[in-house]
């Protein structure tokens, strides 16, 4: 067990490589199932190295991330295919889910994960001002590519996220009086979203000020800045995305 634990991360990373190659778009824009050789040859450098691309696809198929197949021809040839899973990490897709991946997975929020046993023992800082100096809300204020990157991989997740609600969750909002305010709404797709649909309803998108200066203008919506770890402003219902 404790075995297993310790190439946990060689997964995460092996499948990060295979994003930022966009291998999925690669497969997906050629229309079928591809050789190892036809795969590098898209991607975009002067001379990738087939045997160890090789081996991240084949450890991506043991993870089912991509499927494999023989060709029917006389070579005998391995292919590689997508997968449901895969087709999750197509970067042009609305629902996509690779920037929310290279974004958990970047060095500048897995760096903080290295300090969570001294941030205990010295039980005064977060393991992110441990790592960076300042704290992540700090940091979104002034680093724009930090800031960028971390907006663009929230907005994606969130997709998904306002479509399980909107399926699952419909009639309820049906049922609210009132106004409702989305704490941590980013640029307020989904209040925006829920006041559309249910124009009865008042919206309110809750978020930094650097973040809600930003926010496009909705019918029905207000934009509002601040910390909610100080105040929020008052509502009769209240959105909180936990994840």
């Amino acid at each position: 067990m404790v075995y297993n634990h310790l190439f946990a991360y060689t997964e995460t990373l092996t499948l990060r490589s295979a994003i930022e190659l966009r291998i999925a778009d690669i497969i997906h824009s050629h229309g079928g199932p591809m050789s190892i050789s036809q795969i590098a040859s898209k991607i975009e450098a002067p001379s990738p190295h087939i045997g160890w691309l090789e081996r991240v696809m084949r450890m991506l198929v043991r993870k089912q991330i991509f499927s494999i197949n023989n060709d029917e021809g006389d070579n005998d040839e391995v292919l590689y295919g997508l997968t449901t899973t895969s087709k999750w990490l197509l970067h042009d897709q609305e629902s996509s889910l690779a920037p929310m991946f290279l974004t958990l997975s970047d060095h500048t929020l897995v760096k903080p994960w290295f300090e969570i046993s001294r941030s205990i023992k010295d039980g005064d800082e977060s393991a992110f001002v441990k790592a960076h100096g300042e704290s992540m809300w700090e940091m979104l204020a002034h680093n724009h590519e930090f800031k960028n990157m971390f907006n663009s991989g929230m907005a994606n997740l969130n997709k998904p996220i306002f479509d399980a609600i909107f399926k699952f969750y419909k009639e309820g909002f049906s049922k609210l009086e009132g106004s409702i305010i989305d704490v941590g709404g980013a640029s307020g797709k989904l209040v925006a979203a829920i006041v559309e649909a249910y124009p009865h309803i008042k919206g309110i998108n809750f978020d930094l000020p650097h973040v809600v200066a930003k926010a496009p203008q909705y019918p029905g919506v207000v934009h509002v800045g601040g910390d909610m770890f100080q105040e929020v402003p008052c509502a009769d219902n209240v959105i909180m995305k936990v994840g």
